[in-house]
């Protein structure tokens, strides 16, 4: 096993004697790359973000923004990654560096390095040019939303906005463009020891599964999406961290007639790309799901993983009667999400088991919505997240699944409901009595998002809302 480091804008970096929880804007900064800020400790402010070089949708390689404030260095054993200073300097900026100084983007400039890498990300884009202009794409085909998880203190957002917007094609010869056509680094086995802590890699499914068999306490990283916020914020510590977001076994993503299989370990991003609206109510998901930063580097394995009650992916599998495949070293078993929640973030996974794959079938019903009720449209944690599937036929209600978050200590379906419209008319009346169900499905709390009363009224007007938009379905 070659000796742990990382390529940072253009040299390579040992990682040396790391502590298993040293996140990668901690490693960087002690580089003396200080461009990369901390604002928050947990993916919520884009201070932090750098560019990765992953494996590409449309391209070999392309370059995703992350937030570095989250993922352990050790995570990016054998990558290559691109920060503020390295898109430019003083005397040779970068596009978007420039377009960001003559346009007025930057005031403290504390922020600006994180807009910069999360601008350059979409500036490289692949097809970036070939966006329609509307509302949340600019002239150049610029879209807003990869900016939504990088919040600014003092200039104000329309001229960073606006710098956005004057952003021409990439320029012949540009290095990072070129990048894109050579492949991306590959993943390779990883070892990283330091004092009673490790960080490790398999290299497959198999060796990561006999890992866990014999160390079952062992910590699961993927995305670090979650456990970067317990590292950052709550002190947690792992002894033994163990990387299964490149596992090609978990990132495989296969269309049939009567199913679709998502691999656990492929981003949200990817999923989102890769799909292209075929399953209909997970397009609706995605973009209500965090910040593009997030979804860079969350995963649905580990959205379902941790079992959180407001978890935005679960409503949605809910109800799209998604089955999770599990998979330990003796074998693998499917069990359908309805039944995977046994508590508040517990589940009937085993230890030692990892979910491999997330399977939904097919084809999708014929009405679908996913409702998020937050106190931001967008980068928010749900006070009520609402996932609808209906089948109606000759203007009745054939079939229908409904999952709910945020409404109990698990992802629930529900049930009730579902059953007072299954064989009714898709009517006015039909949807007054079964919102009144609804109202009271779940086991609604009073915390700092919504009280138990709002809960409860958001669920009714929901499905009030769902006929409000789609009465004429059939």
């Amino acid at each position: 096993m070659v000796d742990a480091g990382i390529r940072v804008n253009g040299r390579d970096l040992p990682l040396g004697d790391t502590p298993v929880h040293t996140t990668a804007l901690q490693w960087l900064r002690g580089q003396g790359l200080t461009g990369c800020k901390e604002g928050c400790g947990e993916g919520e402010c884009g201070a932090c973000s750098v560019l990765v070089a992953r494996a590409g949708v449309d391209t070999p390689t392309e370059w995703v923004a992350i937030n570095a404030c989250l993922l352990p260095a050790a995570g990016l054993d054998g990558q290559e990654i691109v920060t503020a200073e390295g898109l430019g300097d003083p005397g040779r900026l970068h596009p978007v560096q420039h377009e960001m100084a003559v346009r007025g983007g930057s005031q403290c400039g504390y922020c600006t390095p994180g807009f910069v890498c999360s601008m350059a990300a979409e500036f490289y884009r692949p097809g970036r040019a070939a966006g329609t202009p509307d509302a949340e794409h600019g002239p150049n085909g610029f879209d807003l939303h990869a900016l939504s998880g990088n919040l600014c203190r003092c200039t104000g957002y329309r001229p960073i906005r606006d710098a956005a917007y004057a952003l021409g094609p990439v320029p012949d010869g540009d290095p990072l463009a070129a990048r894109q056509e050579a492949s991306a680094p590959p993943s390779r086995p990883t070892r990283v020891r330091h004092g009673d802590g490790a960080f490790t890699r398999p290299a497959t499914l198999t060796d990561a599964l006999a890992l866990l068999r014999d160390h079952p306490e062992a910590t699961v990283v993927a995305g670090a999406t979650d456990w970067g916020v317990e590292v950052n914020l709550r002190g947690a510590r792992a002894a033994l961290a163990v990387a299964i977001d490149r596992l090609p076994e978990l990132r495989g993503l296969t269309v049939g007639p009567g199913h679709v299989e998502i691999g656990a370990a492929l981003t949200l991003t990817e999923i989102e790309r890769r799909l292209a609206g075929r399953v209909p109510l997970l397009a609706q998901m995605f973009p209500q799901f965090a910040s593009r930063l997030i979804r860079n580097s969350a995963t649905i394995g580990g959205n379902l993983g941790t079992g959180s009650p407001i978890g935005d992916c679960a409503p949605a599998l809910l109800a799209l009667d998604a089955v999770v495949l599990l998979a330990g070293a003796d074998g693998e078993r499917g069990v359908a999400l309805s039944d995977y929640f046994t508590g508040y973030r517990r589940s009937v996974r085993q230890p030692g088991e990892l979910i491999r794959a997330v399977r939904i079938p097919q084809p999708p019903a014929g009405l679908t919505a996913f409702h998020k009720i937050a106190k931001r449209r967008f980068d928010d944690i749900s006070s009520v997240a609402v996932g609808f599937a209906l089948d109606v036929v000759d203007g009745t209600v054939v079939r229908a699944r409904i999952g709910l978050g945020g409404v109990a200590a698990t992802p629930v379906r529900a049930r009730a409901t579902e059953d007072a419209l299954e064989g009714e008319p898709w009517s006015a009346a039909t949807v007054d009595a079964a919102a009144q169900v609804l109202r009271g499905e779940g086991t609604p709390l009073d915390d700092h998002r919504a009280s138990a009363a709002y809960r409860a009224a958001m669920l009714e007007q929901s499905l009030r809302k769902l006929y409000a938009e789609n009465g004429d379905a059939s």
